[in-house]
């Protein structure tokens, strides 16, 4: 297991063994308040994230005991002109959408709050595993905004449009077996289980085609909300990338001898364009 840190509270665990990023949220005596340096430092790992070959599943955890993450720093930002929020807007959005653009399947693991922009990570995750003391919501407009990271997006994608509405409409909390009835939520575990279980799984997740479960990833991703004719080009198009690779020759290889694959290391992602970010706090 290696680390590597990107400023104070963001850290990047990597197993080699199965080929599982951990992206951890470490501001611990702020709940993971999502400040402008942390968000800044978010986009950054996620960027290198992207651009590694070796990472074939993400898991974004947290390191507080009692919150996956509560959303924008609002001590912050109630300390700021609008020209400063302007800006901090656009470092924000880097940061979710850095979560969001991974190339391969990424799982949050939530315990705790995980509330606006802190659900909203979880939102741009692929999948979401909760334990028990998990509380997710969007309560943007209780405070005068709106969902600023993908909430109102994301959330109707994952429960439809008039669930979405009634949650961000009331601003309600949600805890997990309701979240995970409603769909807020993919697997609720045991307390204290929920990083376990996102490893485990993405564990799972790894072992299969670099390039195949980025490929199917792009293809749920793009394909989703399309009339089917359109929707059927995009599949096609992804199917295209693995079908004639080394991955496609290597999986049924491997089943046609009855051996565990042997995956060839993947290209790297193109890189993506960050804003430099000055230390905030």
């Amino acid at each position: 297991m290696t680390e590597r840190r990107y400023g104070a509270w963001v850290a990047v665990r990597f197993d080699a063994e199965h080929h599982v990023a951990e992206l951890v949220l470490d501001r611990h005596r702020a709940m993971n308040a999502l400040s402008t340096e942390l968000a800044g430092h978010l986009a950054d790992a996620c960027a290198a994230l992207s651009a590694d070959p070796a990472v074939r599943a993400v898991v974004l955890t947290s390191t507080h005991p009692r919150a996956f993450c509560v959303g924008a720093d609002l001590k912050e930002r109630n300390a700021v002109d609008d020209a400063e929020l302007a800006r901090q807007r656009t470092l924000l959005r880097a940061a979710f959408n850095g979560v969001l653009e991974l190339p391969m399947p990424v799982v949050a693991a939530v315990h705790g709050f995980a509330l606006g922009g802190g659900y909203e990570l979880a939102l741009s995750c692929d999948l979401i595993v909760a334990d028990a003391t998990a509380v997710v919501g969007l309560p943007e407009v209780s405070v005068g905004v709106i969902p600023g990271g993908g909430g109102t997006v994301l959330l109707p994608r994952r429960v439809g449009a008039a669930r979405a509405a009634e949650l961000i409409f009331t601003a309600r909390r949600v805890e997990a077996a309701e979240a995970l009835d409603l769909g807020l939520v993919d697997r609720v575990t045991e307390p204290g289980e929920d990083r376990a279980e996102a490893l485990e799984l993405a564990a799972r997740v790894a072992a299969n085609s670099p390039l195949g479960l980025r490929a199917a990833k792009r293809a749920l991703r793009t394909g989703f909300g399309l009339g089917v004719e359109e929707a059927l080009e995009v599949e096609d198009a992804a199917w295209r990338t693995v079908a004639f690779s080394p991955d496609r020759v290597e999986g049924v290889a491997a089943f046609a001898e009855k051996r565990p694959p042997r995956w060839p290391v993947s290209p790297p992602a193109p890189p993506v364009d960050r804003p430099v970010v000055e230390a905030g706090e």
